[in-house]
């Protein structure tokens, strides 16, 4: 399974400016400074969410980014598929019909592998930035646990 660096360092950068912003803008500088990320990693990071709506720049004196909606609103699965980042956990590529087998055919395993990245997108759309900043995504984890147990 892969979840590369464009994921985790987007979410790592996000809950930052959560967490030390108090809803006014930040400047990447700042971000990369404390989070100990490259400044021009983040500046196309910050591109692509800025694109897809996840975050606004400010432009001026105090200006920065900040986030576009509030962080209870903004889901994990929106950042990791804001800066174009797949989870793979097949061989083959996600949703494109065809297997990693010669012929096209998917491996034995395939449907387990799919059943898992659909399982952990599902679990990313349900985390915001707000649980992340309050302690509260391992919490998530056991509440969808305690929920089966008691659905069986």
């Amino acid at each position: 399974m892969k979840l590369g660096t464009k994921g985790r360092y987007a979410v790592m950068a996000l809950v930052d400016l959560v967490e030390t912003s108090s809803g006014q803008p930040k400047t990447l500088g700042d971000i990369a400074a404390s989070q100990s990320i490259s400044l021009s990693y983040l500046e196309q990071l910050f591109a692509k969410m800025r694109k897809r709506g996840v975050v606004v720049s400010v432009r001026g004196p105090g200006g920065g980014y900040k986030l576009s909606k509030p962080a209870s609103e903004t889901r994990l699965s929106d950042i990791i598929l804001a800066v174009d980042e797949p989870i793979k956990t097949t061989r083959c590529a996600p949703d494109s019909g065809r297997g990693c087998g010669p012929q096209g055919e998917k491996c034995a395993t395939h449907e387990l592998w799919d059943a898992l990245r659909q399982h952990i997108l599902g679990f990313l759309a349900q985390v915001t930035l707000e649980d992340v900043v309050e302690g509260r995504a391992g919490s998530i984890v056991q509440m969808q646990r305690v929920d089966r147990a008691t659905a069986a």
